[in-house]
């Protein structure tokens, strides 16, 4: 056995005796006498090891020569044994310093291991080569990352490392990193971009969960009118009202920046890519609009009823209409490509993928559609009642109906997967991501269901809950965001199902203010909201959660 095995050996052997008294039998909980943590096992240490403890101190950077103990004179004859020692084999001082511990109080066992336990307390990363330092630290969370760097100035480089931090990002799905656009008097250490962008991320998550202090944004415009459609895509806020008209605003500076005016009916339905806006409308006509300029580039007709729905993929565009028809057009030619004709009654809900359309009626009926043959390739039959809302990812469609029931679907065979039930009323608006699926209800409860089993996973209620219809909800951030007509946009946990806080909460809340729209990216909440009797004004709500606006603001 070799130096470190036999200092090991003592150790361990020391502090068991703390640990469990003269005795062998183990002190209460709570009642050891000694730490004995912050030390590594000899195994992790350098290979090349010292022969003596003095060789060791001098190893670990200290002078061989170490405080004595001063209680007097040394007992006669202690040369002698100390000769005799050393004279013996490796199993024999074992034997040797076993029965020496037995024989020690345990004051003495405890000026033995302050005397042996910082040799055992190495910075073993500084210890390593760079790359071997930087791969332990991947198994460190980003919490721990930021702690290991308080802890001496190597550290600090090592955990600022660039590439670590660009894997840390890489797990948590965030794949853009920032550069620092502070400006400091004095120069700073480096800092890696990935680094602030977890950063970064880390305190919008913290703003979404728990808020912070500053009020939202208010827009106020369409008068005392209904915000029937919103839109939000960059820093550009684009409002559809029953006013006729639509209106686009900066999200950075509140402004209303245009007005698009041309509809002569109430707008109900629209869509938004990049600067691109198409609106659907009561007087039968989409147009499509440039949000920057406030340009109509084409006014769509066709239709010989209100467009009561739409969805854009790509370059086009497929609009559902209560004449129980549905156009397929080419957004940049403003071109009619195709005209899908089956159902029996008005057009409610729309979904488009690229390659399928589907469609749900007041008809009681959902059809799969080839857009490009205009082939009703499945009629989807189940329904009792009015199909209201839509979702559809290429492989499940879901319908949400005023039967109460939501049903899902195989889009390739047109069977009925699951039929699932629980909501007491209509389902007026859903979202399907990764096979999770989150429909909001008119009963005031929102669900959240696994459409591989038809599995109902949480449904969203207890002491915080809705006291109204759900109106609008959104996937965000691993959130659920739902608004209702009692005026309140609240932000609940996907994962547990737990209610996290009311995000919005109108002073009109419960005797008329309404939120009848929101739309967030990453960072934003929109929320379109108002009243039915003339408590709450229209407008709109933006809150920012990112603070990085904030640190521009104050510089």
């Amino acid at each position: 056995m070799g130096f470190y095995g036999t200092l090991k050996l003592i150790f361990y052997k020391m502090k068991r005796k703390l640990d469990h008294g003269p005795d062998g039998r183990p002190f209460p909980s709570g009642k050891k006498h000694c730490k004995g943590s912050g030390f590594l096992s000899p195994s992790a240490l350098v290979q090349a090891t010292p022969t003596t403890f003095g060789d060791l101190r001098l190893a670990n950077g200290h002078s061989a020569q170490r405080r004595r103990v001063t209680s007097g004179p040394p007992p006669s004859g202690l040369q002698d044994w100390l000769h005799t020692f050393q004279m013996w084999s490796g199993p024999e001082r074992l034997l040797a310093l076993d029965e020496l511990i037995d024989r020690c109080e345990n004051s003495q066992v405890k000026h033995v291991m302050q005397v042996i336990e910082p040799q055992f307390q190495r910075d073993f990363i500084s210890l390593l080569p760079k790359e071997l330092a930087l791969y332990v630290l991947t198994f460190l969370a980003p919490r721990d990352l930021l702690q290991a760097a308080q802890t001496c100035r190597y550290w600090r480089i090592l955990a600022e490392d660039n590439l670590l931090w660009r894997e840390k990002c890489r797990e948590e799905g965030i794949s853009e990193c920032v550069s620092l656009r502070v400006k400091c008097a004095r120069p700073v250490a480096a800092v890696s971009p990935w680094k602030s962008a977890f950063i970064r991320q880390h305190c919008i998550e913290t703003n979404w969960r728990k808020g912070d202090a500053r009020e939202p944004m208010v827009l106020k415009g369409h008068d005392d009118h209904v915000i029937t459609c919103l839109q939000f895509s960059g820093d550009l806020i684009v409002s559809g009202s029953d006013d006729n008209t639509l209106k686009v605003w900066s999200a950075v500076s509140g402004k209303c920046l245009r007005t698009l005016t041309g509809h002569t009916g109430g707008v109900w339905c629209s869509e938004m890519t990049a600067a691109t806006v198409i609106s659907g409308s009561t007087d039968r006509t989409l147009r499509v609009w440039d949000a920057e300029g406030g340009d109509c580039v084409h006014t769509l007709y066709g239709h010989t009823s209100t467009v009561r729905c739409m969805h854009l993929h790509g370059n086009r565009v497929v609009s559902g209409s209560r004449d129980t028809t549905l156009r397929v057009w080419d957004v940049s030619s403003g071109r009619c490509e195709h005209v899908l004709t089956g159902h029996m009654a008005a057009v409610r809900c729309v979904q488009y993928d690229g390659r399928r359309v589907v469609s749900g009626g007041y008809d009681y009926m959902v059809k799969v559609w080839d857009p490009e043959t205009e082939a009703c390739l499945h009629t989807l039959q189940g329904h009792t009642n009015r199909v209201y809302s839509l979702q559809f990812d290429g492989v499940f469609v879901v319908s949400g109906s005023l039967d109460t029931s939501i049903r899902v679907w195989d889009a390739e065979t047109g069977g009925c997967v699951h039929t699932l039930t629980g909501h007491q009323s209509l389902t007026s608006g859903m979202e399907l991501r990764d096979n999770i699926l989150v429909s909001g209800n008119a009963d005031s409860t929102v669900r959240v269901w696994d459409v591989r089993t038809g599995q109902c996973l949480h449904t969203l209620q207890g002491p915080n809950k809705h006291q109204s219809a759900v109106t609008c909800l959104q996937f965000c951030r691993g959130l659920v965001l739902s608004s209702s007509d009692d005026g309140t946009v609240k932000l609940w946990d996907l994962r547990t199902g737990a209610w996290l806080r009311d995000v919005v909460a109108l002073q009109s809340r419960g005797s008329g203010g309404v939120v009848w729209r929101i739309r967030a990216s990453d960072t934003r909440l929109v929320c379109a909201a108002g009243s039915r009797n003339g408590t709450e004004e229209t407008k709109l709500l933006v809150l920012d959660f990112d603070l990085d606006d904030k640190r521009k603001e104050s510089d």
